[in-house]
């Protein structure tokens, strides 16, 4: 790892400790715990797109199997690690279920078929009134004690949603470095060739599928845990429009471009909404903005801006004169 890629570690790390200590006022203390978990939403479906190249409009779904799971396995009386633990399985096996249904159909086929199996898991959110509360939603009872630690307060439970973040990137990024990450990126580029050495194309992209579903659980169980309650307007095809668009924002082709497009549309929903009424305009102006000056996102583009500047300035840089004097 280079050195300044170190201290821009360090430094994050200190910021995101410190988050509760700078900020006094409680709801942006919320709203960073909130970013969390939709930049861990991002990054598990960044794995199918900037990894796999595969456009899923149906990630939300998890947050109804998995929350819903979650929610009503507590209300039945399971413990709250029980809970979560069943809830998170059980939405990695409708994941491999999804893919199988997902990848039987490449392109704009797939990307149909992850939307109408998004709106399917709604529809029954919608309906089933007697098992998720239909319209109303259903509340989960108290957040969990971890090892008997309370996070019922903004600070607490900030710093369990940093913890599980944590572990969730440092999975992400070896993922990223790993001989699987580089057959699926070879998957996304040249699935034919990867055929005739012998990869099987179909199984790593299901297994991709999967590992974006157990992640996009685990943050499905946060966000029940952050909000106490759920419906079925948290999985419509908004939400997982959005969480598609923060990875695209932000730069699919890096692993903190997802979270750099979290936290803009985080943001924007939540503080740029108070000032301006029509927010959603003011979100798609900026996305328009920026694919039209990074077309490959946020964190890619200034990062190709910042070796412009730097090439610049060593072409502005005058050589130095090195010729020793002729000997007297």
């Amino acid at each position: 790892m280079k050195r300044g890629s170190i201290i821009a570690l360090i430094v994050a790390a200190v910021v995101l400790l410190a988050v509760p200590r700078i900020i006094v006022n409680e709801f942006y203390v919320n709203m960073a715990s909130q970013v969390l978990i939709y930049a861990l939403f991002a990054l598990s479906i960044n794995l199918m797109l900037g990894y796999g190249g595969m456009v899923s409009l149906g990630h939300a779904a998890y947050l109804g199997v998995a929350g819903y799971t979650c929610i009503l396995l507590t209300i039945t009386g399971y413990d709250q690690l029980t809970a979560a633990l069943l809830a998170i399985l059980f939405s990695t096996l409708f994941a491999a279920f999804f893919g199988v249904l997902s990848l039987r159909a490449p392109g704009l086929g797939f990307i149909m078929i992850t939307l109408a199996i998004g709106q399917i898991v709604w529809g029954i959110a919608y309906r089933a009134n007697d098992l998720t509360g239909g319209d109303n939603g259903i509340r989960l009872p108290a957040r969990p004690m971890p090892f008997g630690i309370d996070i019922r307060d903004a600070a607490s439970f900030y710093y369990f949603t940093l913890v599980v973040f944590v572990i969730a990137l440092f999975f992400l990024w070896r993922f990223s470095r790993s001989p699987f990450g580089a057959s699926l990126m070879g998957t996304r580029d040249q699935p034919r060739r990867m055929r005739m050495l012998g990869h099987n194309v179909w199984l790593i992209r299901l297994l991709t599928f999967v590992m974006a579903g157990f992640w996009g659980s685990v943050a499905s169980i946060l966000f029940v845990y952050y909000n106490l309650f759920l419906s079925p307007h948290a999985l419509g095809l908004q939400q997982s429009a959005e969480i598609l668009l923060m990875a695209i924002l932000g730069g699919a082709s890096s692993l903190t471009g997802p979270i750099v497009g979290a936290v803009i549309i985080t943001l924007v929903k939540n503080v740029a909404s108070t000032y301006v009424e029509r927010w959603n305009t003011l979100l798609g102006m900026i996305f328009v903005i920026v694919i039209m000056f990074m077309p490959l996102g946020i964190v890619p583009g200034c990062k190709h801006l910042w070796r412009r500047l730097q090439d610049r300035r060593k072409k502005s840089t005058p050589a130095k004169i090195t010729a020793s004097e002729p000997a007297a």
